[in-house]
């Protein structure tokens, strides 16, 4: 029971704090917006496009010993939007990398069973 109250206060503290991302950026150029988001009604997250030109974005996840397990383009406009639901992921940890033009942002995410659910949280 306490290992469930903090894993939830973990959560909550973790979950507030890790969804904006800070882009890396060359030149004086304005900066792309690669941000990860929370989706709503499914268990996953969402990579949110916003830049000055259209151009291909991806996002990859790699699992724990760094094999690549997913690649996907999110697209190859200006803006979009684009969600992925992790319940066909195993328990452990992962890496969700998104890249554009210019910019990556890298984020580590933790998977674990909630339940009869699976649930993540994104860390540093």
């Amino acid at each position: 029971m306490k290992k469930s109250i903090a894993l939830g206060a973990l959560l909550v503290v973790l979950g507030t704090s890790v969804f904006a991302a800070t882009p890396k950026t060359g030149g004086d150029k304005k900066a792309e917006e690669l941000s990860f988001v929370q989706l709503n009604k499914d268990n996953g997250f969402g990579v949110r496009v916003d830049k000055e030109e259209a151009g291909k974005s991806f996002i990859m996840i790699y699992d724990a010993d760094h094999n690549l397990i997913y690649k996907d383009m999110v697209s190859k406009e200006a803006t979009a939007e684009k969600g992925y639901v992790i319940t066909s992921l195993e328990a452990g940890d992962y890496t969700v990398e998104a890249f554009s033009k210019g910019q990556s942002v890298t984020k580590h995410m933790h998977v674990y069973e909630d339940g009869v659910s699976k649930s993540y949280f994104f860390y540093q």
